[in-house]
């Protein structure tokens, strides 16, 4: 059963970083493009990041110069370190493994910009 667990959310002042991590089990990862999306209160969930199989990178525009995604091929993880975080960063933010037709979602970690 596919698994995509997130972690590294929590509360954190304007100006702050964190780093979200996600952990994948029974995909082969290396084969997937890693995505991640976020949906704040009341809005649609949106694109935040997302790297491919080949290791290329695509940011949103709300998200460029200030969040930078990775993978990892060795630990099936992809994280995602988030700087000057202000409070319209705030959402619940979801790990997805893309192939093809084939996508897998994570449960989502909760992320909120406050001071």
């Amino acid at each position: 059963q596919v698994r995509l667990v997130e972690s590294g959310g929590g509360l954190v002042q304007p100006g702050g970083s964190l780093r979200l991590s996600c952990a994948a089990s029974a995909i082969t990862f290396n084969f997937y493009n890693m995505s991640w999306y976020r949906q704040a209160p009341g809005k649609e969930r949106a694109l935040v990041a997302r790297i491919d199989s080949e290791g290329m990178v695509f940011y949103a525009d709300f998200v460029k110069g200030r969040f930078t995604i990775s993978r990892d091929n060795t630990k099936n993880t992809v994280s995602l370190q988030m700087n000057s975080l202000n409070p319209e960063d705030t959402a619940v933010y979801y790990c997805i493994a893309n192939l093809v037709f084939n996508d897998f979602w994570g449960q989502g970690t909760r992320v909120t910009v406050s001071s």
